[in-house]
């Protein structure tokens, strides 16, 4: 007779199960086993921190936060709780949390290079830079391996313009783990803010690997062009990325031609009547049915593919063309005094946007500048201070058609930046202390937009300076 036992499974024991699971990777088995645990035994220690290292591991960063909190954090064993908590916060953007969680894990167990480095990174989403560095360095004398340090390390060191200091540290983490991503990543940003472009585009292709734009790339049918003699064969160039980045680099389509090639664009719709004004090839929504093509490539590799250096960045003076007759009915609903087009916000979901867009307040000085009639180039926003565009703007093409019948455009790092050089129109950027890459360093023009003047930060955060400069260059 088989003898079937039905007595319950032992605390012990199911926390075993609940090791064994988290082991093998099984993260909701262990994260329920775990739970069982603390339900037969509110004060098991060891369930606890386990529960909360599947919740990390499986990115449910709330139920991190909430389990951490359900218990004391005071005794010097619970230093992981609070490493873990803070790590937590930081993957959620709320680095003043992360840094006082972090704080406390370092100072109950100094040892501790993860958490050093996790508070180096909150501190750097704090724009607190020198002490971002101290941490992050802190963490690889703790533990020369950690890549992730040095990798924080080498985008630490681009935030603060020292880039072959962060090529450097990016060169080591490659060393140590060559397939990382997000090393080649940061590389690519810092070799492309010094304006090394060969090198900086050859990173930029570990883009496609990399989680946060992954979701951007296909993998279409048919061979992906690389630069060879086209000889009459239609090239598919599909967009990426932001729809700036579309108009950034809507420009190869003409070396396409050059090259003897039949250039199709794929993009986002609103860009369509602006972009087929670069009169190369056709321009069509890449969420269609797409056209016969011999070949197809990523519109960012287009500048690698093409080896281009800061002195061959084709059409700086302009590629895009604004319709004559709308920006003739933009003029006529216009006063005589200065037209000055004014886009104070980007895109509120770019990971970026909280350094790139300054607060409204800071804008005063500027409207206050006489004799200039203000218009608002946020889509459906008017800052007090700011008239709405005369017309609608229901695409790109009229956003250009109003922006060439402004005299002047100040706009912070966005697609309206990319618009008014494309067009070859005067405009004036704001720029944040750490620039997207493609601004370059130490410098108030850019190699890709001839009509672009660049207002930089001094430091981070400091966008009253940044309005004074425009204020007073306006006035003047």
């Amino acid at each position: 007779m088989t003898i079937v036992n039905t007595e319950p499974e032992t605390t012990s024991a199911r926390y075993v199960t609940g090791l064994t699971q988290l082991g093998a990777g099984l993260l909701d088995a262990a994260i329920g086993t775990m739970r069982d645990v603390l339900t037969l035994d509110p004060s098991h220690a060891g369930a606890r921190r386990n529960l909360v290292r599947a919740l990390i591991a499986a990115g449910d960063y709330e139920a991190v936060i909430a389990e951490t909190a359900l218990v004391p954090l005071r005794a010097s064993d619970t230093a992981e709780l609070h490493f873990l908590r803070g790590t937590a916060f930081n993957a959620m953007s709320r680095p003043v949390e992360a840094r006082e969680a972090l704080t406390r894990a370092v100072a109950l167990n100094p040892g501790l290079a993860p958490a050093w480095l996790n508070l180096g990174n909150a501190m750097m989403d704090l724009d607190e830079l020198t002490e971002a560095e101290s941490h992050c360095r802190q963490a690889l004398d703790l533990d020369p391996t950690l890549i992730e340090a040095h990798v924080s390390l080498g985008f630490i060191l681009t935030a603060q313009g020292r880039v072959e200091e962060a090529i450097g540290a990016l060169e080591e983490a490659i060393r140590i783990e060559p397939g990382n991503v997000q090393a080649h990543w940061n590389l690519a940003s810092a070799a492309l803010l010094a304006g090394d472009l060969p090198r900086g585009f050859a990173e930029y292709e570990w883009r496609k690997r990399h989680d946060l734009f992954r979701r951007d790339f296909i993998n279409l049918p048919g061979p992906i062009w690389n630069s060879t003699e086209p000889n009459g064969q239609t090239i598919l160039v599909h967009a990426e990325q932001g729809l700036g980045d579309t108009v950034q680099f809507a420009r190869y389509l003409t070396l396409i031609a050059r090259r003897g090639g039949k250039p199709i664009l794929a993009c986002e719709p609103a860009l369509i009547p602006l972009l087929s004004t670069v009169g190369e090839g056709q321009v069509i929504s890449k969420f269609e049915a797409l056209p016969s093509y011999d070949a197809w490539i990523d519109q960012m590799s287009l500048p690698h593919v093409f080896g281009t250096v800061l002195d061959t960045i084709p059409s700086p003076s302009g590629y895009v063309r604004a319709d004559a007759t709308r920006v003739v009915a933009f003029r006529a609903g216009l006063p005589t005094a200065r037209r000055v087009g004014l886009a104070w916000s980007g895109n509120t979901r770019h990971r970026n946007d909280r350094r790139r867009t300054p607060p409204v307040d800071v804008f005063t000085p500027l409207l206050a500048v006489p004799d200039c009639h203000f218009v608002s180039l946020v889509p459906d926003q008017v800052l007090p201070g700011t008239a709405p565009p005369p017309l609608p703007l229901t695409d790109f093409a009229e956003t250009a058609a109003l922006i060439a019948a402004l005299d002047l455009v100040i706009t912070v790092d966005t697609s309206v930046a990319h618009v008014a050089g494309a067009l070859g129109c005067p405009a004036w950027l704001l720029l944040p202390y750490a620039p997207d890459w493609r601004w370059l360093l130490d410098r108030n023009d850019t190699p890709w937009y001839d009509s672009l003047h660049l207002f930089r930060q001094p430091s981070p955060g400091d966008w009253r300076s940044v309005i004074g400069a425009v204020a007073t260059a306006l006035a003047g």
